[in-house]
């Protein structure tokens, strides 16, 4: 995806803001800014007839994510000895998952994206996956999500930092199968920051989401 659906930013996302594909840099829906995109990002469950490139099965409770085969997300660390921190880590891979596969599914309502969102981040994410399906784009490639690291904040809320290396990620044209973007730059790796709160069901679902495009801490 030339630059690739910055999943997190801010509440108040646009449809144009929405769209920006990282991976190479080059046409995509994105946000105009590429220092500060913002897109507020929730993970969602989905029920795609297509080979899942997740986990085969999602965490105890949670709505079971599939991607297609075109697509794949890795996460490190993907777990942590601390068992708060470890369910923190679980639910936001989770969350990017869903919203990849409500990408896919050209749904902004997609149950497993509604499942871990809420309040502005859920509508910021409904607005976000809306813009693909506007121009009638969708994900496609390999992302990196890496430097994962959580701070508790309470028993109830937490934050996140990561960094995402969409170089290998791109945005294609549903339609036609083009791709879009192919030329890596410095714009191909983003910084992202999120809060999360624990709700009665013990999922820890997205309330707000920045990201930064071109962070120097997440460079190669």
């Amino acid at each position: 995806m030339n630059r690739r659906p910055t999943l997190l930013a801010a509440i108040t996302l646009t449809a144009a803001a929405a769209l920006t594909l990282s991976a190479c840099g080059g046409d995509s829906p994105k946000s105009d800014s590429k220092d500060s995109d913002k897109a507020a990002v929730a993970d969602t469950g989905t029920e795609k007839s297509a080979s899942p490139s997740a986990s085969e099965e999602a965490p105890s409770g949670r709505p079971k994510i599939e991607l297609p085969p075109d697509v794949e997300l890795s996460f490190t660390p993907d777990e942590s000895e601390d068992p708060v921190e470890n369910a923190i880590l679980n639910d936001n891979a989770e969350l990017v998952r869903a919203l990849s596969a409500a990408i896919d599914a050209q749904n902004p309502r997609l149950p497993a994206l509604e499942f871990y969102t809420e309040g502005e981040g859920a509508a910021a994410a409904q607005e976000w996956v809306k813009a693909f399906v506007d121009v009638g784009w969708t994900v496609t490639g390999d992302t990196r999500y890496f430097d994962r690291q959580v701070t508790v904040g309470s028993k109830h809320t937490a934050s996140l930092s990561y960094c995402a290396d969409e170089s290998k990620a791109f945005s294609k044209v549903i339609k036609t199968g083009d791709i879009k973007g192919t030329e890596v730059t410095k714009d191909s790796y983003v910084a992202y920051g999120a809060q999360v709160q624990k709700n009665a069901e013990g999922v820890w679902e997205l309330m707000k989401i920045s990201s930064t495009r071109g962070a120097d801490k997440c460079q190669p």
